[in-house]
């Protein structure tokens, strides 16, 4: 058990562009390994260098990094500043005033544009409203919005004044929502009445009121609305206020809350556990720092650049690659209400179309279900649409398998796009692993070499190095600044989780198994630890086994690999499958059952035969986008679903994946 058997192989390789190179703010390996070699000959002084390069000091720092009471690391302790000012107030001084910083469309696709003097004098009245109702630095704000402006203003309105927001994802139940008000200790809550959806108005404030009906949420004094669509709610009288109200005679100027450079910017809690929620806290600087370097760094952000990440503003990849990120690079970005399929499958591509993006970041489940999508409803391929916008493509969420990163290549990016598959969570902030556009040939499938200042590596279960071409845990040897502090209220939970005692209690635990390639030393992961499978004593990862099912690109849309326990075996394989067609039943799908575990055995061999494979029109997926795998864990098996289900976009579905074939 000390490795995990890699046994997908990858060789198509793609060269950076020659235009990407010359444009790119790191051009060339060399550049690259230059910065690599500062960050491993002086760490503190390589971080601390490009935080006085990249941030608008209140107060300057120090000291870089304080690992007196590690794992609990700190970094410009004695310096102090403001996010919300170094996003915004910047660009009123740098000449970026007028500029658009977000371009809004919404679910009907009605466009509107703010620039960053609107945006600024917005968050300003938002955040003298927060103030005239007692919210205060260091209070913990819940907010459970819709993709929208005042979404990204609610957070940047919290950053101001020093209040610790968490958002909520506008999917989950009033049973997830009262749960992180509890944990949180939250005083306020920003919701709206509805949020727009594929054509479908979606309560908001009623999952809120409902929240509050289950009790332990007294400490919450008030509740901020913003009135997306005017249908009836309820307002509780004294607690429940309006937005338009809360700012209509507030001050469009707001002086910052300066603060320690370790405030706690956010918590964001981490979805999927059936446990007790758990709250990533996050620094202010050390946070924005990463932000900052990654969207300069790896999607090469300039000022004349048109950014669409399609994250929701409730997840990690839309705190930092929408609400901060390119904000304090004062790049013009989109901001996306709907869904990809609404009102046709088409619709990222006329957006990139008519918005003329240039870099475009989205999710390999997106990706996936868009290339069915474009089988089954040929007018909607990319090829119909004017994409010659776009210069740079980007991942984001999970591995992505080769056929889908080829698909996105050609399809999307004209085969002229280097696409950034950047590897990171929740606790690490930003990019930790990804390409650089300038820098890294490419490999499809393979997220490649760590972010400049990241000591990556693959270790087995005692903690030491694995050598390259062998599976193991993946690991960050030093700390980084824009890392996970803690679990919020729960530092024992903090370090058991991310520094176990069995790794020497010193390596940041990834919770992703993953390998280094024999000659280039590019990594790949290869799923989560507790995804990994043992089938007759071969350790294997679940996205090796997908990836397979997928390339064979004449039947197979998406797959998802599961294991489930069996007496010969340890552990046999079973595959949920979207074909390119219709479901299949009866012998038919026999036949194709059996086509398809010939083609894994051609492609990886026996050992990884598929024991079952099941045929369903979609999987089981959160609304964005994420396939929720504990419930594929619990078909395989035959159980009963038990868990909570409210963020499940498309609930038929887990019937039709009961049935074996």
């Amino acid at each position: 058990m000390a490795t995990i058997d890699s046994v997908l192989q990858e060789n198509r390789v793609f060269p950076p562009p020659a235009d990407a190179v010359a444009r790119a703010t790191i051009s060339g390996m060399a550049a690259y390994e230059a910065l690599c070699k500062e960050a491993e000959t002086d760490y503190s002084g390589f971080w601390g260098r490009l935080a006085r390069e990249h941030l608008v000091w209140k107060k300057p720092f120090t000291q870089t990094l304080d690992e007196s009471g590690a794992p609990f690391y700190k970094w410009f302790a004695d310096g102090a500043l403001n996010v919300s000012w170094n996003c915004l107030d910047r660009n009123l001084e740098n000449g970026n005033a007028d500029k658009v910083a977000l371009i809004f469309e919404a679910d009907d696709g009605k466009v509107s544009k703010v620039t960053f003097r609107e945006l600024h004098a917005l968050v300003c009245k938002f955040a003298n409203g927060l103030k005239s109702r007692g919210v205060k630095k260091g209070d913990r704000v819940l907010i459970y919005m819709p993709m929208s402006v005042e979404g990204v203003a609610a957070m940047q309105a919290c950053a101001r004044i020093g209040a610790t927001h968490s958002v909520v994802f506008g999917g989950f139940s009033a049973k997830s929502v009262q749960e992180r008000v509890v944990d949180a200790g939250a005083t306020a809550i920003i919701t709206a009445d509805e949020q727009c959806r594929g054509g479908k108005n979606i309560g908001l404030k009623v999952v809120v009121d409902e929240a509050f009906s289950l009790g332990g949420c007294e400490a919450v004094h008030s509740v901020i609305v913003y009135q997306r669509t005017g249908n009836a709610i309820n307002m509780a009288a004294g607690r429940d206020v309006w937005l338009h109200d809360l700012i209509k005679d507030q001050a469009a100027t707001c002086e910052p809350e300066w603060v320690e450079a370790e405030h706690p910017l956010f918590l964001l809690y981490t979805s999927g556990s059936t446990g007790k929620p758990k709250g990533v806290q996050h620094s202010s600087a050390g946070y924005l720092l990463h932000a900052i370097l990654t969207n300069k760094w790896t999607f090469d952000l300039k000022g004349d650049d048109t950014f669409w990440c399609t994250a929701d503003i409730g997840w990690v990849t839309g705190h930092t690659y929408i609400a901060y990120g390119p904000l304090a690079c004062g790049v013009t970005q989109i901001v996306f209400e709907g869904v990809p399929t609404y009102p046709d499958t088409g619709r990222f591509w006329r957006m990139i179309q008519d918005h003329k993006v240039s870099v475009f970041y989205t999710a390999p489940t997106a990706i996936r279900s868009l290339i069915k999508a474009s089988e089954n409803a040929p007018a909607t391929h990319p090829r119909n649409y004017k994409l010659d916008s776009l210069r740079i493509l980007g991942s984001v969420g999970e591995p992505i398998n080769p056929e889908a990163w080829m698909w996105y290549h050609d399809n999307v990016g004209g085969g002229r796009c280097p696409i950034m598959d950047t590897f990171w969570q929740t606790e690490t902030g930003g990019h930790v692993i990804t390409p650089l556009p300038g820098v890294t040939p490419l490999v499809p499938g393979s997220c490649t070499l760590p972010f400049p200042g990241i000591q990556a590596a693959i270790v087995d279960e005692t903690g030491n190095d694995v050598e390259w071409g062998k599976g193991g845990f993946l690991v960050i040897k030093r700390p980084w600044p824009s890392m996970i502090r803690t679990i919020w209220g729960d530092p024992e939970r903090f370090q058991k989780s991310y520094f176990p005692t069995d790794l020497g209690g010193k390596l940041y635990l990834a919770g992703d198994g993953a390998v280094r390639d024999a000659k280039t030393g590019y990594f790949t992961i290869m799923g989560r630890i507790d995804d990994v499978l043992n089938v007759s004593g071969h350790r294997m990862g679940t996205m090796e086994i997908e990836s397979a099912l997928v390339s064979c690109t004449e039947l197979v849309a998406e797959a998802a690999v599961v294991g489930r326990p069996d007496d010969l075996t340890g552990e046999a394989i079973c595959a949920f499958v979207v074909l390119k067609r219709a479901r299949p039943t009866g012998d038919e799908a026999k036949k194709i059952v059996k086509q398809l575990q010939d083609w894994v055995a051609k492609e990886i061999g026996p050992i990884a035969k598929p024991k079952d494979i099941r045929f369903g029109d979609n999987l089981p997926k959160t609304r964005s986008g994420k396939i929720m795998r504990r419930l594929l864990r619990a078909l395989a098996k035959g159980e009963e679903i038990t868990q909570d289900v409210s963020t499940l976009e498309n609930p038929a579905i887990l019937d039709q994946l009961k049935q074996s074939v």
